[in-house]
């Protein structure tokens, strides 16, 4: 069973209460197609940052899945770069990736917040 939350960053983690946009739709499909995980979160982080509003740009993903095992982390950041490029080439702007084993998750299923924006206009 896949647990998945689409959600926007406010510090913590939350559902969102409206629906999610296509660009954040599209990434939660790839990854789930790609890598079957069991827990999946893809947080449109763009309002923390210099956008228009409705603006899907910055993302982090949260990605468990049992094949990242026997993966470092580079070449499982690889892997999601990878399966995104055609989003990171058109519009997607910056992707933090978390990604775990299911053990690694059942241990630590702590995100790191994301930092400040220090782009654009938000200095």
């Amino acid at each position: 069973q896949i647990q998945t939350k689409m959600a926007t960053a406010v510090g913590f983690r939350r559902f969102l209460h409206q629906a999610a946009g296509i660009v954040q739709q599209d990434i939660q499909k790839l990854l789930t197609l790609r890598f079957e995980p069991v827990h999946l979160e893809v947080i449109n982080e763009s309002r923390m940052h210099a956008v228009p509003p409705g603006s899907e740009t910055h993302f982090k993903v949260v990605v468990v899945s049992q094949a990242f095992e026997g993966q470092n982390l580079v070449q499982r950041h690889r892997a999601v770069n990878e399966t995104l490029a055609n989003h990171l080439k058109s519009g997607v702007h910056a992707l933090s990736i978390v990604a775990k084993t299911p053990a690694q998750w059942q241990t630590s299923a702590a995100v790191p917040a994301s930092p400040a924006c220090l782009g654009g206009g938000k200095h």
